[in-house]
């Protein structure tokens, strides 16, 4: 098969590699890809949003299978517009990439089929807004961007200078654009993050294995949210009856909620989680991959990934099974200085080739580009280095020493991914 990967970041790197090893590929694409990802497929020039050029990339090359990693094209409607000329494409629709897409339609669509969540409401105006925070006494809240905003449109406030700095930020100074002009206020909950990731075509779901994100910039979740600093599958605070309680009372409830209001949702299912003693709520629905999630996963997962995509996609899904490596892994991004924020680019990274990758080793990159002879940093999370170990230590062990031989200028990232799950195993 000739398969088209769309993205440019960790995730798509990963997307590739574990494509790559498919016996059924016989031609990979990437648009636009990285440094890194140039050395498994072909990298044409074609931004991710630019959709009538991926579209006359996908009819020049014959691609049999287009795969979307980040939601913007997926929001702006790239899998209709595929469909519709006869092509195959991963992803769900327009309508169904609403979940993501909209924080406020996810929100009304877990209160209409009672998926549990936090109580939260949607503004369009700061003076509403600052009022409700007022009058609900209620703080921290969390305040959100509604659309998207890469993963940085989330503020957990815990005093009302704060929920005024952050409502004015989306409101009036229309620090995310349009994902900001409306936003919801949403109740604080406590506990500890994961993520469970489903693929579905619409009638079979398949849960992926549990995950553990970390968004905060700084150790101890400390600073402010990122798009991702790091990783780790499985996750020890989702046991297997939480599982099943979270397959049963949101997983399989959203898929049926989005065919029953005419979206019905092919692809893979993201969905953000908050656990506590009394079990797990909803903070967010994405519609694709989650990165840095997707870097554990793939180096986890041994069932051939293109045969699971070729399956959603012709709903055939229920034909499939998922085969794990029983050993965890863990990702660890590195990123260049003043991300989440104005950062740093052009600073030629080194220490690559010192690097033994494997397939129980890899360094996926993120934010890189080739200048002349040189890898440098192009973006805010540069690349993603993800091991396997016997044990979480000893896979965390292995993760750190590959990072401590790559260099450059701003180098940061967090010391301490994983080490929540290693607390659950005490």
């Amino acid at each position: 098969m000739r398969v088209l990967v769309v993205g440019s970041g960790g995730r798509e790197h990963a997307l590739v590699y574990k494509l790559s090893r498919s016996p059924r590929l016989t031609r990979l694409f990437c648009a636009p890809g990285n440094a890194g990802i140039c050395s498994l497929a072909e990298c044409v020039d074609v931004s991710p949003e630019d959709i009538p050029g991926l579209l006359a990339l996908a009819q020049r090359e014959r691609i049999d299978l287009t795969v979307v990693g980040p939601e913007a094209p997926l929001c702006k409607g790239i899998t209709d517009i595929f469909r519709k000329e006869g092509l195959r494409i991963f992803g769900p629709s327009q309508r169904a990439a609403e979940l993501e897409g909209s924080k406020t339609f996810a929100k009304n669509l877990m209160g209409r089929y009672l998926i549990p969540t936090a109580q939260a409401r949607s503004f369009r105006r700061a003076e509403e807004a600052r009022r409700y925070v007022r009058d609900s006494e209620n703080l921290p809240v969390v305040v959100k961007a509604s659309g998207l905003a890469a993963g940085k449109g989330v503020s957990v406030c815990a005093t009302l200078d704060e929920a005024d700095t952050a409502i004015d930020d989306c409101l009036k100074l229309g620090k995310f654009g349009d994902a900001g002009s409306e936003i919801l206020i949403e109740d604080f909950l406590e506990g500890e993050e994961a993520s469970i990731l489903a693929l579905t075509d619409g009638k079979t779901i398949a849960t992926l294995e549990p995950s553990q994100d970390h968004k905060a910039a700084l150790d101890d979740d400390k600073g402010p949210n990122t798009g991702g600093m790091g990783a780790y599958s499985p996750a020890p605070i989702v046991s297997p009856a939480l599982l099943n309680t979270v397959e049963r009372e949101i997983v399989v409830p959203v898929v049926h909620a989005m065919n029953r209001t005419g979206r019905s949702f092919q692809g893979v299912l993201y969905a953000g989680l908050m656990v506590s003693g009394s079990g797990a709520k909803v903070l967010e629905f994405n519609v694709r991959f989650g990165d840095p999630e997707t870097q554990p996963l793939l180096l986890r997962l041994k069932t051939d990934l293109l045969d699971l995509l070729d399956a959603v996609v012709d709903g055939r899904l229920d034909e499939m099974s998922l085969e794990w490596d029983p050993r965890p892994a863990v990702c660890v991004v590195l990123t260049s200085e003043g991300y989440p924020g104005r950062y740093r680019k052009g600073d030629e990274i080194h220490g690559l080739d010192r690097v033994e990758t494997s397939p129980d080793l890899q360094v996926f990159h993120s934010g890189t580009a080739r200048v002349g002879g040189r890898v440098v940093t192009s973006g805010g999370r540069v690349l993603s280095v993800t091991a396997l170990g016997d044990t979480l230590e000893s896979a965390r062990e292995r993760v750190y020493e590959a990072v401590s031989g790559i260099e450059f200028a701003g180098r940061h990232f967090r010391t301490d991914i994983a080490a929540k799950g290693l607390q659950h195993l005490c």
